[in-house]
């Protein structure tokens, strides 16, 4: 792993622990002193340019990642594709946009004036990805977007970073299975993603994830502050699709339940 790509996901987990601060007590309760390794890191935006899907995984290609598998989300109205390296060690990429010309002129008309603020040659820098916001909203232009998007209006309070990490419990040295995990995080006080079930997917289509749901923080909009939820931990267990070979997608309709725990009515 390159300095530049090791450096670069130490100030993506940096940013990430400020608004989840559970995930270190996530690291304490599951790896008793043993390093956690992450399965995937997720990042959300808007389908609108210079912030379109594809502009945010060009740094992920610039660090060696290659496109896989394409994924649509119809009722959330979003689309979504992962990215994977050669290094094993380093984590899968899943990012999500939203289509935002599918909702009303409303919506649109607010996320075009919040994209409208970003400079282009920020969006061109690898740490624009842990950067958060790049303008100000009112908590009732939030709440507006909430009504219609729990997803725009978690974008529109908490800007560009990463939304989870996963850990990987195909690498933890004391559990086996994920519901094995899943208890201990409940008997730590942890409150799991409970939408479709607490374990999503199964053997049978290669992978099982579940979710903490998502910490709350306090965030300062141009009026007020509000404690609103910020980002989650994931936990995903992969299966082999062939001998010595675990399957390394995703299965979207697991995932549509996942993007549930940043819910602010979850």
């Amino acid at each position: 792993m390159s300095q530049h790509v090791e450096e670069f996901f130490s100030q993506l987990w940096n940013d990430y622990i400020q608004l989840t601060p559970s995930a270190a007590k996530v690291h304490e309760v599951l790896g008793k002193g043993h390093v956690i390794i992450n399965d995937h890191v997720a990042f959300r935006t808007f389908n609108l340019a210079p912030v379109r899907l594809q502009h945010l995984a060009a740094h992920f290609e610039a660090m060696g990642y290659e496109a896989k598998q394409d994924y649509h989300f119809e009722a959330k109205k979003l689309v979504a594709k992962h990215y994977e390296h050669s290094d094993p060690r380093l984590p899968k990429i899943f990012i999500s946009e939203l289509l935002v010309e599918q909702f009303s002129p409303q919506l649109q008309r607010m996320v075009q004036q919040l994209v409208a603020q970003i400079d282009p040659a920020a969006v061109q820098q690898a740490k624009f990805l842990y950067s958060g916001t790049h303008w100000q909203i009112s908590s009732q232009d939030y709440e507006q977007l909430l009504a219609e998007s729990e997803y725009a209006a978690w974008v529109a309070a908490f800007g560009f970073r990463a939304n989870h990490f996963t850990v990987n419990v195909n690498e933890l040295t004391d559990f086996d299975s994920l519901q094995q995990v899943n208890e201990t995080l409940k008997q730590s006080g942890f409150r799991l993603n409970a939408v479709g079930g607490e374990i999503k997917g199964s053997a049978e289509v290669f992978l099982e994830q579940s979710s903490t749901m998502a910490d709350h923080m306090p965030v300062r909009f141009s009026d007020m502050e509000k404690v609103i939820p910020s980002c989650f931990y994931e936990f995903a267990k992969r299966y082999e699709i062939a001998p010595n070979q675990l399957y390394t997608g995703f299965v979207a309709a697991s995932a549509d339940k996942i993007f549930e725990s940043t819910n602010v009515r979850g």
